[in-house]
């Protein structure tokens, strides 16, 4: 499922074709995907000007001159593709043909541009919703949310005081959207490594000395992954359809049995299973 870097590459992706357009034409093709679609989804998006498009935790947020916020979540396999001579047009863009409708397209907006963005989600565990934006943040699927981890709000105080008396493991404990919002299990992993402390560790026992040195590494890994264009495993691309590039970069995800990179470390990567995710980590210099 896309993480924190690969929706806000979407976001990123998305801003320069939907900022300040308007929307000539939504068309919804079926009723639903993971929950239902609103009510009139499609009449209440047609003629909406987006006024600016932001990032909750793993949503992308579209507000409309409607007074109106359009959620968008990814799900698994979810992606948003831009096609169109008018994206041409935008400094920097890149632009796609319209091409035929595949079956997974399930939602398309058309922008006062001729710009076309397309939701394909071949899985179908995507979401869309409207709520109204003054009250977006009381919304069901974001209500109950952490602060962004890189946010004002998210600092080692912060995380010390949510980890105090915790039994939890800290890989699950930051992987509870209500401590903090956005982290996923690829970029948790790559975290504990870069600050030495093992995802089988009680977070409740964590000094403060070290979640200092966690909360840097977590804003570092997210913030190096974004401009990388974010992970590409299994169905994730960016808007223009390209790949991410971090996968590369990794120092421990996915690379059960090699030697870790840590200088002068002589361990190996190990992989256990936690709450049904894999934990990649080095036993020798993450405790």
């Amino acid at each position: 499922m896309p993480e924190l870097p690969e929706v806000e590459t979407v976001r990123r992706g998305l801003a320069p074709v939907l900022e300040g357009a308007r929307l000539t034409e939504a068309l919804v093709r079926r009723p639903d995907l993971r929950w239902p679609f609103p009510d009139r989804m499609a009449a209440r998006l047609t003629g909406a000007r987006v006024l600016r498009l932001r990032r909750r935790s793993k949503y992308i947020l579209a507000d409309l001159d409607t007074g109106e916020t359009l959620i968008i979540h990814l799900g698994m396999s979810g992606r948003m593709l831009i096609s169109g001579d008018g994206a041409a047009q935008m400094p920097g863009a890149f632009a796609h043909d319209h091409g035929q409708m595949d079956k997974h397209d399930h939602v398309i907006l058309t922008t006062d541009a001729g710009v076309r963005i397309t939701f394909n989600d071949a899985r179908r565990f995507g979401a869309m919703d409207l709520a109204p934006t003054e009250r977006v943040e009381d919304h069901w699927l974001l209500s109950g949310l952490g602060p962004e981890p890189l946010g004002n709000h998210f600092d080692a105080p912060y995380l010390a005081g949510r980890f105090a008396g915790k039994r939890s493991p800290v890989k699950s404990a930051l992987l509870d959207q209500r401590i903090v919002a956005g982290l996923g299990n690829i970029y948790v992993c790559e975290a504990l490594w870069r600050s030495g402390i093992s995802p089988l560790r009680h977070a409740g026992r964590i000094s403060e000395a070290r979640i200092a040195r966690l909360v840097p590494a977590i804003r570092d890994v997210l913030s190096e992954a974004i401009e990388a264009g974010g992970s590409s495993l299994r169905d994730y691309r960016q808007a223009d359809g390209d790949l991410g590039y971090f996968q590369h970069r990794f120092a421990v995800y996915g690379r059960e049995g090699e030697p870790c990179q840590t200088p002068d470390c002589q361990g190996e990567i190990r992989r256990k299973v936690q709450s049904g995710r894999s934990s990649f980590y080095c036993a020798a210099c993450q405790r």
